[in-house]
């Protein structure tokens, strides 16, 4: 199916086992928190990274690099919550990084550009990617930014160049899921399910491993397989049984199937936790088609009142022109078209050209560079802020 191009928020994603390690370089708090929890996990490093940041800059507060590090963990507290007011911390941080390195500033470029594929700014992103570029030329990360803008932009052979450099520099897990991306919008499902199958393979850490789940379940689900997206949504559920993503995974395959009750329930609790845009419309439109208009009227009415929010925070709205369409014309499919999230969210396009892949011997030339084994646990991956 078809549907409106979204944000790969892969960088973001990604970028959290940088923001986790570096939170304990900075913090005096050695605690790593407890395993096995997943994304709860993720987002307790996250906050830390902000708290050892914030504590940092307190005492050097003209350090241009925790700056950038402090504006790019706001972006992905945004993501995690959904609360648009974190761009705008992001944006404010990583501008202030600009201004006590104007110059050579590699990772406040490189964090404006997540920002802004984030809040839907394509050229923006683009843009910035291109500066980080110029200063971290062999870092992977800016090529994962820099693919994002690309693909979203139309230009696909630039990004299919920009996931093929990232590759060359770091196969792994952010590398091997655009990748993914690039060969299922070119209708290579087989080649996707293979680079995913690579990124799970190459995953180092529960986050990596909750993101492989999904889009595994995810390609499933786009091409008809319930049963196998199922068994990724749940076997990512068994790392963290509160993801957000896995859970609207789970929801949305028993609408699928015609169960309505689980469907309704898993929604209602989603969207109590997550009251993001995407989930918002999906638990609407599934409300009226169980005849629960009044009921789908209010969660219009929220959905409403968080598109007002983003286009506050500067997001650019993918979801308006459907939403308009579905208070009146139910979808003659679920999920309803152009459910993709608003900016922040996890979902990657799924728009496909319907043919054959062109680019000339493109999986043995993906898979041709071979995965270097993750790192030991505590490792530090390639920084995205130093490039080391």
């Amino acid at each position: 199916m078809n549907r409106r191009k979204t944000t790969a928020v892969l960088a973001i994603t990604a970028g959290v086992a940088l923001l986790a390690t570096t939170a304990t370089a900075l913090s005096r708090d050695d605690d790593p928190g407890p395993p096995g929890q997943g994304a709860a996990v993720v987002r307790s490093d996250v906050q830390r990274t902000v708290t050892a940041a914030q504590d940092r800059l307190r005492r050097v507060p003209g350090d241009a690099d925790t700056w950038a590090l402090l504006g790019s963990a706001y972006v992905e507290q945004a993501r995690i919550t959904g609360d648009p007011a974190f761009y705008g911390k992001a944006q404010g941080a990583l501008e202030t990084s600009l201004r006590h390195r104007p110059e050579a500033n590699g990772p406040a470029h490189l964090g404006l550009g997540a920002l802004a594929n984030a809040r839907h700014d394509f050229a923006a992103a683009r843009d910035q990617a291109e500066r980080a570029r110029a200063v971290l030329p062999d870092t992977a990360e800016v090529y994962g930014v820099l693919a994002d803008a690309l693909t979203q932009l139309g230009a696909a052979d630039e990004a299919r160049a920009a996931v093929q450099r990232m590759l060359d520099l770091e196969p792994g897990v952010p590398s091997f899921t655009r990748a993914a991306y690039d060969f299922e919008q070119r209708g290579e499902v087989d080649s996707a399910r293979q680079a995913l199958t690579r990124a799970l393979d190459a995953s180092s850490t529960p986050t990596d491993t909750l993101f492989c789940r999904y889009h595994l379940g995810e390609l499933a689900f786009d091409n008809g397989d319930l049963g196998e997206a199922s068994a990724q949504y749940e076997q990512g559920l068994l790392v963290d049984p509160l993801d957000p993503a896995l859970l609207q995974g789970r929801a949305k395959t028993a609408a699928a199937r015609g169960d309505l009750d689980a469907a309704l329930a898993g929604y209602a609790d989603l969207v109590a936790r997550v009251p993001s845009p995407q989930y918002l419309h999906e638990h609407a439109v599934l409300l009226r088609a169980a005849g629960r208009t009044q009921d789908a009227a209010r969660q219009f009415d929220l959905l409403a009142q968080q598109e007002r929010l983003l286009a506050a925070a500067g997001s650019t709205d993918d979801l308006a022109a459907s939403v308009a369409a579905d208070r009146v014309i139910p979808p003659p499919r679920w999920p309803p078209p152009n459910a993709n999230g608003p900016a922040g969210s996890t979902r990657w396009s799924r728009t496909r050209s319907g043919g054959p892949c062109t680019w000339p011997d493109a999986t043995p030339k993906l898979f041709a560079t071979p995965t270097r084994p993750p790192p030991p646990a505590g490792a530090t991956r390639r920084s995205p802020t130093t490039g080391a």
